[in-house]
C-alpha cells in the first residue's frame, strides 16, 4: 500500500447509520398517531427505494433530482403502499430531511479518522448530498480533508465518471486512491477505473436483516485489496 495517497470513503452506510435513524424517526412519529408497524422494515425499505432511485442516476440525462429528493418521494411511495395516511408534511420533513441530516456514524469511524488523516487525505466520495455530508459532519464532529459528492459531478456510482473525476480533482492518478466501502459494487466500480480497494464490513447497516447483495457476492480475504471487520483494523491495515 505504499502509493497509497488518498482514502475516498463511501459514506452512506460506510461511515453513516442510516437504518438506525430512519427505524427511530418512522418509530417517533409512528408512535404519535398511535401506529405499530415494523418499523425497521420500513427503513431498509425506504432505503432500498432511494438507492434504486440513485445509482447510476445521469447516464442518460442530467439528473433532475439528488438524494434528499429520492428521500421525500420515495418515503411518500413507502407510506403510500403501507397505506400510511396519518402522516403529515411536516413528519415526512421530519424523517426524509431532518433526520438523514442527523444520522450518526459508526462509532469506530470517529475513532479512527484522525488516525488516518496523519498519513493520508480522508475525504468522502458520496452518492448523499453536498449539504447531508456537510451537515452530518458537523453533527458528528467528523473533518474530512475534501468531500466529493456525485450531486456536483452530475453522473452517479456505478457509472465510472465520478470515480474518473474524483481522482481527477486529487490530481492523483486512481491507482493511487483507496476506494473505502462497506458495498461490494462500489468497489467493483472503483477498482474498474483503477482505484485499490478497501472493504469494511458493516454487520449491523441493515439492522436485523442481511444485506441485499450477501447472497450474490460472498466477501473472502482475497475479494478485495483490504478486507477488514471495522475501520481501527483498517488503520492498522494501512500502517497508521
Amino acid at each position: 500500500m505504499n502509493k497509497i495517497k488518498v482514502l475516498t470513503f463511501d459514506t452512506g452506510g460506510t461511515v453513516l447509520d442510516w437504518h438506525s435513524g430512519f427505524r427511530d424517526a418512522f418509530k417517533l412519529i409512528g408512535e404519535k398517531y398511535g401506529l405499530k408497524k415494523d418499523w425497521a422494515k420500513l427503513a431498509n425499505k425506504l432505503r432500498t427505494k432511494s438507492m434504486s432511485a440513485m445509482l447510476q442516476l445521469g447516464e442518460f440525462r442530467a439528473p433532475e433530482y439528488n438524494f434528499d429528493g429520492a428521500h421525500e418521494f420515495c418515503l411518500r411511495e413507502v407510506l403510500s403502499e403501507e397505506k400510511i395516511d396519518q402522516f403529515s408534511e411536516k413528519d415526512i420533513q421530519f424523517i426524509a430531511y431532518d433526520t438523514p441530516h442527523r444520522f450518526d456514524c459508526w462509532p469506530d469511524f470517529s475513532s479512527t479518522i484522525e488516525r488516518l488523516r496523519s498519513d493520508f487525505l480522508v475525504c468522502s466520495f458520496t452518492i448523499l448530498s453536498y449539504r447531508l455530508i456537510m451537515d452530518t459532519a458537523r453533527h458528528n464532529n467528523l473533518v474530512w480533508d475534501a468531500v466529493f459528492s456525485c450531486e456536483g459531478i452530475g453522473k452517479y456510482k456505478m457509472l465510472p465518471e465520478p470515480y474518473e473525476k474524483v481522482a481527477a480533482y486529487l490530481q492523483v492518478d486512481p491507482s493511487e486512491c483507496l476506494m473505502v466501502a462497506a458495498h461490494p459494487w462500489d468497489l467493483n466500480a472503483a477498482r474498474d477505473c483503477g482505484y485499490r480497494t478497501a472493504f469494511v464490513s458493516r454487520s449491523r447497516e441493515w439492522g436485523d436483516e442481511v444485506a441485499p447483495w450477501s447472497e450474490k457476492e460472498k466477501i473472502t480475504p482475497d475479494s478485495f485489496d483490504i478486507v477488514v471487520d471495522d475501520f481501527s483494523a483498517l488503520a492498522t491495515a494501512l500502517k497508521v
